[in-house]
Formats: C-alpha cells, sequence, structure tokens
C-alpha cells in the first residue's frame, strides 16, 4: 500500500501545535479594512483553533 499523500493546499493553511491541534488564520483581513475597529482588525489577525467537527478530516488530508 503507498503512502498517503499530504493535501499541500490544506498544509499551507493550517499548523500544528504542539499538542496536536491546528491552528488556522481568520478570513475578512483583505479588504474593506477601513470601516473596521482597531480592535476587531487586531482580534482577526489572532490565529485560531480548527473546530473539532473539521479537525480529524483536515489531520488526515494533511497526513498528521
Amino acid at each position: 500500500m503507498p503512502k498517503m499523500k499530504t493535501n499541500k493546499s490544506v498544509a499551507s493553511r493550517f499548523k500544528v501545535t504542539g499538542s496536536g491541534k491546528l491552528l488556522r488564520r481568520s478570513p475578512a483581513r483583505r479588504h474593506k479594512l477601513t470601516k473596521k475597529s482597531s480592535l476587531r482588525k487586531r482580534n482577526l489577525a489572532r490565529p485560531k483553533l480548527v473546530d473539532k467537527g473539521q479537525l480529524k478530516l483536515y489531520k488526515e488530508m494533511m497526513g498528521v
């Protein structure tokens, strides 16, 4: 049986933490930044954890 290939589009979007969770970036940080408050933009800049329901799927795609 051949090895599983890593899905590179998924691997570029997520980062694995030491405990095995996945970090993702927030949407809504590309354009129309003038109408968003500084606090909102600052919170959007921080990485978030991937939801538990999607975690298994993305980890399989990454080969983790």
